[in-house]
């Protein structure tokens, strides 16, 4: 019964983010599973998936000393899996970035079915006069990356085309033939090879070759040796005799029906029925993560010093000493929610716009605080506090000449005036105009040596803008003249 009520408040708690935070990473492990399942490296991710298995169990039932260990180890797997995975992954995004070629058009199925008869009567012709080949027919992967050399070529595939491509006269005949669809795309092309051939015996540099690009992508490669006159097939990693042309012809028409999209049923509907099996495991994957990392236990409280923000302040109002400059929020949520949240970024924003007053007390409230959803405002000290205001006035004062140093010995000043004589500014309530100067930027006269114009800027002192909070655009004329030398 206790187990039942425990689910059944996990039940409970469940959010509409929480169901899209599992749907998102059983997604992502799906295509991971569906995948690794067909690659060779399939079997140490299965042994790392068994480790975090253990880990997540000994979290659930905290066992310290296991998990300590385990938390070191894949502090360090983000590089591990980059080396052990590094051609895998590389071939798994260039997957997710064919994407976007859902809509993208294919040769009719019938037209392929005519393909693969050719290339697999040119293939039995070819051992048959003991003529080396290597064909190449792309699947869904890009095989840009994978190729080296070769001459571009579209033409429709023919054995009369296939066989003038391996003729021993012929200058791209040691090379592989690209096929995509029902065009050949490239010949004279040269192929990764593979290290992993010690499982097969006296195997020559096409079958190498074949075997090679066959553990980089999903192509098929169909291999001819001239020394034995015999038929292999390269795909997904593993190398296979064929016995006889109708064989190799029923292998091509599969491999072609399963790269070319079907047209009666609607591909979401394909994509349900397909790898039932891999969506089961992700799904359980992503739940019981989602138990052991993203389940919301216990509520915990936090403090946090947060600055105010004053904004929509009403145009010739001002704040006044004293000025509250931050607060202490205290939220509360799960655990997990506050390793989230970069609480630099939390502010409690005070509106105001309704300020009429001199004084007025305003009421702290959460909805004033930026805080994350999966986070609650639990209190704020202090609840209420003041805050002192009061409006600009108008005022009009003359604008004075900041000099510094003096002019050289051979000159007199003979007059200085500044435009604009006067500005408009506004000064607080509480400001006393009779000690305010408005002054323009210092000007070095040492540095005048003739009657000038000088661009300058006013400068105001602290307490007084302009109304429309820009400076207005000065000038000082200065004239100066030669003192007369003494007789």
């Amino acid at each position: 019964m206790t187990l039942l009520n425990s689910a059944l408040v996990v039940i409970k708690s469940i959010r509409i983010q929480d169901i899209l935070d599992v749907t998102i990473i059983a997604l992502m492990i799906f295509a991971f599973l569906t995948w690794f399942k067909t690659r060779a490296s399939r079997f140490v991710l299965i042994g790392i998936t068994l480790l975090g298995g253990v880990y997540i169990a000994a979290r659930l039932f905290q066992l310290y000393l296991t998990t300590i260990v385990l938390q070191s180890f894949f502090a360090i797997l983000l590089f591990v899996l980059v080396v052990i995975f590094q051609e895998d992954l590389r071939a798994f995004f260039e997957r997710l970035a064919l994407l976007g070629n859902i809509g993208k058009k294919f040769p009719a199925l019938s037209g392929l079915k005519g393909t693969a008869e050719i290339i697999a009567q040119t293939a039995a012709n070819l051992a048959k006069k003991r003529i080396g080949a290597l064909i190449v027919l792309q699947g869904n992967d890009p095989l840009d990356r994978h190729i080296n050399g070769g001459t571009s070529l579209d033409g429709i595939v023919s054995e009369p085309l296939l066989e003038s491509l391996f003729d021993p006269h012929s200058i791209g005949h040691d090379g592989a033939v690209i096929i995509s669809g029902n065009r050949v795309t490239k010949f004279g092309c040269h192929l990764p090879l593979s290290v992993n051939t010690s499982k097969y015996v006296n195997i020559g540099l096409r079958h190498t070759a074949a075997l090679g690009l066959s553990e980089r992508s999903d192509a098929i490669c169909v291999v001819v040796s001239e020394e034995k006159g015999t038929i292999s097939l390269a795909y997904l990693e593993n190398l296979t005799l064929v016995t006889n042309a109708a064989i190799l012809h029923e292998t091509i028409d599969q491999f072609y029906i399963r790269n070319t999209p079907g047209k009666k049923s609607h591909p979401a509907l394909n994509w349900l029925k397909e790898n039932t099996r891999e969506k089961i495991i992700a799904l359980l994957m992503a739940c019981i993560l989602w138990i052991a990392f993203g389940y919301q236990r216990e509520i915990i409280r936090r403090d946090f010093i947060v600055p105010i923000e004053y904004k929509n302040i009403p145009q010739n109002w001002q704040i006044d000493e004293p000025q509250v400059n931050e607060t202490k929020v205290i939220l509360q949520g799960p655990q997990q929610a506050f390793r989230l949240l970069d609480e630099h970024s939390l502010k409690l924003s005070l509106d105001l716009s309704s300020v009429i007053d001199k004084k007025r007390e305003f009421t702290l409230t959460g909805n004033m605080v930026n805080a994350p959803s999966n986070l609650t405002v639990a209190d704020i000290v202090p609840a209420k506090i003041h805050v002192y205001t009061s409006k600009f006035i108008p005022w009009t004062f003359p604008v004075s000449i900041n000099t510094q140093n003096s002019l050289a010995e051979n000159l007199s000043l003979q007059r200085m005036s500044v435009t604009p004589s006067k500005v408009h500014v506004l000064i607080g309530s509480q400001a006393k105009p009779e000690q305010i100067k408005i002054e323009t930027e210092p000007i070095d006269l040492q540095k005048i040596f003739f009657s000038t114009t000088i661009d300058t800027k006013i400068v105001l002192p602290a307490g007084v803008s302009f109304p429309d909070g820009k400076s207005p655009a000065a000038s000082v004329f200065i004239k100066v003249v030669k003192k007369k030398a003494s007789s």
